[in-house]
């Protein structure tokens, strides 16, 4: 609703009332959200309409009293305290996110696996749960370092730390070469001081 506010705002739609109210209409169809949402659509012509909308207040409590903050968790789990329950079932989005992260064909990949043995499949499956795993541990050390950070933005900022060779002439004409690191943001330097790359890095 903010960006067909702000659109109006500076003239720049072609569409007559009917197809503004449609698509306004269409911004508020998901779930509660017509009745949490009031909206007033002014203007004769395209460079005069301007949208007005606001939250209802009090509709948004009776919501919340009505459907809101209501779920049951039922569990198997009897020895486990209440708290690591809701835990648990909210980790869930962590476990779909490791699916989409074993479907990305570059990293991590389950697929393709160019294997057709059977003993090559358990092989191919094994590590890439070995990888996502020590990926996850990797993400956890920098989650209690006080880097909340995903498996893919991990990976790629980990990617973005490379090593750069400088050649330049050296005494006698002899061409020498400096090993050194590019250029690494914040969050590139926090993970390389966590994990220990220094060791790993250029020393000339």
């Amino acid at each position: 609703l903010s960006e067909v506010q702000a659109r109006l705002e500076r003239g720049k739609t072609r569409k007559d009332r009917s197809a503004l109210e449609d698509e306004v209409r269409k911004i508020l169809s998901p779930r509660w959200c017509k009745r949490v949402i009031t909206w007033n659509l002014t203007g004769d012509s395209a460079g005069e309409f301007r949208l007005a909308f606001a939250i209802d207040e009090i509709a948004l409590k009776v919501l919340e009293d009505e459907q809101f903050g209501k779920r049951i968790l039922f569990t198997d789990r009897n020895e486990w305290p209440v708290a690591r329950v809701v835990s648990a079932y909210r980790s869930q989005s962590q476990v779909e996110a490791d699916f989409r992260q074993m479907k990305d064909p570059s990293v991590v990949s389950f697929s393709p696996m160019f294997h057709w043995t059977d003993q090559k499949i358990r092989v191919h499956v094994f590590y890439c749960v070995l990888a996502l795993a020590v990926a996850r541990l990797m993400v956890r050390e920098a989650k209690q370092a006080g880097l909340s950070i995903s498996v893919p933005e991990l990976l790629d900022s980990l990617a973005g730390i490379q090593e750069t060779v400088l050649l330049y002439k050296g005494e006698r004409g002899r061409p020498r070469a400096r090993r050194m690191l590019s250029e690494i943001d914040p969050t590139q330097r926090k993970l390389y001081d966590l994990f220990g790359l220094d060791a790993y890095a250029p020393k000339r």
